[in-house]
């Protein structure tokens, strides 16, 4: 009795963690766009001095990126295993990682300042229909690598019937085929596909594409530790631009984090 009533905790526990990931994926969407129904976003009139503002969102950038590659990494998830279930690890670490979201939202501050305006109603709908692409892609490449493991949910229902844990098979599908690191392609998209560019969003997306750039290598030393064939996949597909002109096979692909 005690076993089951801890794998419905367990189950519980997993769902909710994923609502509040998705209510916050949700929010992201408002936050960087400006859109109204985000009551804090990320442009606004200026509430603090600059380099005040500046020093707390270099800040609140660090703790989310501190916290989502640690947390990421197997010696981490192996010594924090030994106190959480490993059946609620990979929930536990999309909780920690939207909680650092929701921080960061909570308490930005808007710098002020505009690098670039497009103005040309053609422009600002090209631009808008990247920004929504890279969502979309971004979403797409979840649902490409198991979108329910990617976020915990088929851990805790694995372990609510009872069932053992395997890891996913080793695979390209859809665009892995053409780049390694698809869900990163579309948040560079999101980031940087903006008709008006402030200081603010420069700073912010110039912070978040060196961290991913610098995920990307943790990430990838990982996977060819794990996965050996992993080794010529990286030879063969090109990590966020496809080439053009074709694509190449390969062996196999997915994001590690």
């Amino acid at each position: 009795m005690f076993t089951y009533f801890k794998r419905i905790s367990i189950f519980s526990y997993g769902l909710i963690s994923y609502l509040i990931f998705f209510a916050t994926f949700v929010y992201s969407i408002g936050f960087i766009a400006n859109l109204p129904f985000a009551p804090r976003t990320l442009d606004g009139e200026p509430r603090l001095p600059f380099w005040t503002a500046l020093g707390i969102d270099v800040l609140l950038l660090a703790i989310f990126a501190v916290q989502h590659s640690l947390m990421a990494r197997p010696a981490f998830k192996a010594w924090w295993t030994q106190w959480v279930s490993p059946a609620a690890e990979r929930s536990t670490y999309v909780l920690f990682s939207s909680l650092a979201l929701i921080l960061l939202y909570s308490y930005w501050q808007p710098l002020g300042g505009e690098i670039w305006n497009i103005e040309n109603r053609s422009g600002r709908l090209v631009l808008g229909a990247t920004f929504g692409f890279g969502w979309a892609l971004v979403f797409y490449a979840t649902l490409l690598i198991n979108h329910f493991d990617l976020f915990g949910l088929r851990q805790v229902w694995l372990n609510l019937l009872g069932t053992p844990y395997t890891e996913l098979e080793f695979k390209t599908p859809g665009a892995y085929k053409l780049v390694r690191h698809p869900l990163y392609l579309g948040w560079f998209l999101c980031f940087w596909a903006t008709p008006t560019m402030s200081a603010t969003h420069l700073l912010f997306a110039v912070l978040t594409s060196i961290y991913i750039l610098a995920a990307i290598q943790l990430e990838e030393r990982d996977l060819l530790r794990a996965h050996p064939e992993y080794a010529d996949y990286r030879s063969q597909v090109p990590m966020l631009l496809p080439r053009i002109g074709g694509r190449e096979k390969a062996a196999g692909g997915r994001e590690a984090a």
